[in-house]
């Protein structure tokens, strides 16, 4: 069976997931999502998706089994206990993202969303990004505007800004990257199929660790197939967000 470049992108972020146990799951845009629902229905059933008082809900019938207040909610969010896939209109070598503006803050050429949570997502518990359009333009060298704080500014800032800093996984079309080298800079983790390491190079911005011989992103299973295709996105959204 054909999988599609969308389908990997989904099932890899839903793999930033694993391992997380009981937390609160808050991604952001449709993959992100799509991906935080496949981890809940397979392998992470203990993630709780929400990003706001919430009723919980059985995972088989529905059924109402408790409620989330908002400040129960805000607690956990300062404590560690979420886990935010978030976008990035520039990320760096480090990890410092940028959803702000595009040029001189002080007079910028393009104003974007705003720096809005980032800050504190990034500082008080783990946060990961999903890029569609894996560019030059977005994996830059400096940020213009520093929004989601990366390694080297929190070891900067001390242990209050690290005790929860942490940034999981980079999901793009073209690759899965992370953190794990000696210097907490980006490295490519996984390759989608059909792309080289040539490619993801051309991409980005600054020179990126790319070790020989490293694998590709893995293959979804036939049900987690068929839960993306006819429980969790039947209309085929995924397709208009990643280019084949």
């Amino acid at each position: 069976m054909t999988v599609t470049r969308a389908e990997y992108c989904v099932l890899a972020c839903a793999e930033a997931w694993r391992g997380d146990g009981e937390v609160l799951a808050a991604p952001m845009g449709l993959v992100p999502r799509l991906g935080a629902r496949l981890a809940r229905l397979t392998f992470a059933p203990d993630l709780l998706l929400t990003d706001g008082e919430a009723l919980l809900v059985g995972a088989d019938d529905q059924t109402v089994e408790g409620w989330l207040p908002y400040r129960r909610h805000l607690a956990l969010v300062m404590g560690g206990r979420r886990h935010v896939m978030m976008g990035a209109s520039q990320l760096d070598p480090h990890g410092n993202q940028n959803i702000s503006c595009i040029g001189d803050w002080k007079q910028p050429r393009r104003q974007l969303l705003g720096v809005r949570g980032a800050p504190v997502n990034t500082l008080n518990n783990p946060t990961s990004y999903w890029v569609p359009r894996h560019s030059p333009r977005v994996f830059v060298e400096r940020v213009d505007m520093v929004c989601g704080v990366g390694y080297d500014r929190a070891a900067a800032a001390g242990p209050s800004a690290t005790r929860f800093h942490r940034i999981p996984r980079v999901v793009t079309d073209l690759a899965v990257l992370d953190f794990d080298t000696p210097d907490r800079t980006l490295r490519v983790r996984s390759l989608h199929p059909g792309v080289s390491a040539e490619r993801v190079r051309e991409a980005t911005g600054f020179p990126l660790a790319i070790a020989d011989g490293v694998p590709a992103t893995r293959e979804p299973t036939a049900e987690e197939l068929r839960l993306i295709r006819e429980v969790l996105d039947p209309a085929g959204l995924r397709e208009r967000e990643v280019r084949p």
